[in-house]
């Protein structure tokens, strides 16, 4: 199973970035870590290993790119405005310097997303900003509603990076053609989230599939279930 490393200078982020890329050729897929979770988290806890064999088959290739939540929702030392704008360098840095060159150079118009516990966030908010760029979404017993890290404040930038507020306004109709997976289980911590976030792709009538695990925790186990079965869909 092939497994490349890089970093390089973010003009986006002004810091050193470094992501791992797994498999030799496939469709890609940008997955996010946990809440403090680095860019080799999903490798260490075996994540990439309930992929091996679409890896080595050729199917997907999987980007883990570092994540900056330290920097942004849960660095207490800074104004919530300020959390809020460095989430917002992230998403540009995930789209110009992630999502775009990968499609640039492969020649496509979109990459699928995936994320597990505060990934799915992640893969969440930025499947949904940017519908025209993500072709799959899977949210791993993610949350979606971001409003406890802000300390009561709230502005036009929080609610444009809490899906659970903007999707329901959201018109954009490539949403429509996102093949969405919401993974949870009976025990997970994050449940009533996920079952919010179905009800408002409900009432929108955007296709997806809930997926309710049974006799599973919030954790690693679950998840390695899960992602190969998701990966299947591409």
């Amino acid at each position: 199973m092939k497994e490349d490393y890089h970093k390089w200078y973010s003009p986006t982020l002004n810091k050193d970035i470094e992501m791992l890329v797994f498999g030799h050729a496939g469709y890609p897929l940008v997955l996010f870590p946990t809440t403090s979770g680095r860019f080799y988290e999903c490798r260490d806890f075996k994540l990439i290993e309930s992929a091996k064999w679409f890896l080595e088959e050729g199917l997907v290739q999987i980007y883990c790119p570092d994540s900056i939540n330290e920097l942004s929702w849960y660095d207490k030392g800074i104004h919530p405005a300020d959390r809020v704008k460095n989430h917002v360098w992230y998403d540009q840095f995930i789209m110009d310097e992630v999502v775009n060159p990968i499609c640039q150079e492969r020649g496509i118009q979109k990459v699928a997303i995936a994320g597990v516990s505060f990934g799915g966030y992640h893969a969440a908010n930025f499947a949904f900003k940017h519908p025209e760029r993500v072709s799959h979404m899977f949210s791993l017993s993610g949350s979606f509603d971001i409003k406890s890290f802000l300390d009561g404040y709230y502005d036009d930038t929080v609610f444009y990076n809490n899906p659970v507020d903007f999707l329901p306004g959201s018109t954009h109709s490539e949403l429509w053609n996102m093949k969405i997976i919401l993974g949870t289980s009976d025990w997970d911590i994050c449940l009533e989230a996920n079952k919010t976030l179905a009800k408002i792709l409900t009432d929108k009538n955007i296709p997806f599939w809930f997926d309710e695990r049974k006799w599973a925790e919030h954790d690693w186990p679950i998840w390695r279930q899960m992602f190969p079965h998701y990966l299947s869909t591409i």
